[in-house]
C-alpha cells in the first residue's frame, strides 16, 4: 500500500528512478543548498517540486505504517535457509 501511494497519474517513477530518490535522499541532508534541485538532477526525469511532493508523501506513507494504518507484510522464510539473523531492532 505505501508503495502504491508514491505513484500517480501526474507523476510515474521507473523502480530506478525511485532508488535513485532514496540514494539521493541519503547524499542531500536538509542543510544541503539547493536540496530539492540537486535530488531532481541526481533523480533525473523529474524536477524540484515533483521530488519535494514525493518526499511529503513519504513521510505521509511512514506516519501511516508507524502508526499502524498499514499492516507490514507476512514475508514467507526463504525454504533454502536455515539460519534467520534478526536483530532485535528488525524483530521490533
Amino acid at each position: 500500500m505505501a508503495s502504491n501511494t508514491l505513484s500517480s497519474p501526474n507523476s510515474r517513477w521507473t523502480t530506478k528512478q525511485n532508488k535513485l530518490f532514496e540514494n539521493a535522499l541519503a547524499i542531500y541532508d536538509e542543510e544541503t543548498t539547493d536540496r530539492w534541485y540537486k535530488i531532481a538532477m541526481f533523480v533525473g526525469g523529474t524536477n524540484e517540486v515533483e521530488v519535494k511532493r514525493r518526499y511529503e508523501m513519504l513521510l505521509e506513507d511512514i506516519k501511516d505504517i508507524e502508526s499502524g494504518k498499514v499492516p507490514l507484510p507476512a514475508y514467507k522464510r526463504n525454504a533454502g535457509c536455515s539460519r534467520v539473523n534478526i536483530s532485535n531492532a528488525e524483530q521490533r
